[in-house]
């Protein structure tokens, strides 16, 4: 018995869709040990290179199907935080806190009437979420890092709950500057110091989407950008689930 997935996303032959099926097929050898055979075909409304989670997406997917917890699925196949799969089932913004067996996740209330002024520009330049974890947990083996998480802990809070679109900018650059410390790079607005605004660095960094916060009308948005060749800007309620 095989499970064979047609995807434009995943090729059947990529190693990382191998680890996922060979686990899949580990974890649940009841659904594997008939003669039965399964085809799958999985659709994406995006593109693939934009770094929006496709992997995330299809371990949520065929967890859903093989009646398993996803994130068992994701821990013993190509690991991770797991908070891009509890991201991929949910229905509104969440926060994610990492345990030990468990993560936890809440619901978060983040509907910032400012919505208008946030937007998501594609850098162009998909980083593999997996090897920046590794980078991450290189740089930072020997730190303790129980007083950086609190803070952005609070960070997440605080903008998750205000509306006052001054306080969630100086919040995200709070943020960025404390990545920035903690893992030796830039901020990406290094990379455009002329933006009138704020730029925050997202998921993988350097690479995949930076989230734009600015007073600027959305004009002068597209238009800065395109001169910097960056031509793929969303509006933040373009790609989020309110």
């Amino acid at each position: 018995p095989t499970l064979d997935i047609i995807s434009s996303t995943h090729p059947a032959g990529s190693a990382k869709l191998q680890i996922i099926l060979l686990t899949l097929q580990q974890l649940r050898p009841d659904i594997f040990g008939t003669n039965q055979s399964f085809r799958v075909r999985t659709q994406l409304d995006f593109e693939p290179e934009w770094g929006l989670g496709t992997s995330s997406t299809l371990i949520a997917n065929l967890a859903k199907w093989a009646q398993l917890d996803p994130f068992t699925l994701l821990q013993y196949s190509i690991g991770g935080s797991g908070y891009d799969i509890a991201c991929a089932s949910a229905k509104k913004p969440i926060f994610f806190q990492r345990g030990h067996v468990k993560p936890a996740i809440e619901n978060a209330a983040f509907k910032p009437n400012f919505a208008d002024q946030l937007y998501f520009v594609y850098l162009g330049q998909k980083k593999d979420s997996s090897q920046g974890i590794r980078d991450f947990n290189q740089r930072t083996e020997d730190l303790s890092l129980e007083e950086e998480v609190k803070i952005v802990s609070n960070i997440s809070v605080e903008a998750a709950h205000t509306q006052d679109f001054n306080y969630f900018v100086e919040l995200m650059e709070q943020h960025e500057a404390l990545l920035s410390a903690l893992l030796q790079l830039p901020t990406v607005k290094t990379q455009f110091p002329d933006f009138s605004g704020s730029l925050k660095s997202l998921g993988g960094w350097g690479g995949d989407f930076m989230l734009a916060m600015t007073s600027e009308k959305p004009e002068y948005v597209h238009q800065y950008f395109k001169e910097k060749g960056s031509e793929i800007v969303f509006n933040y309620n373009d790609l989020v689930r309110q």
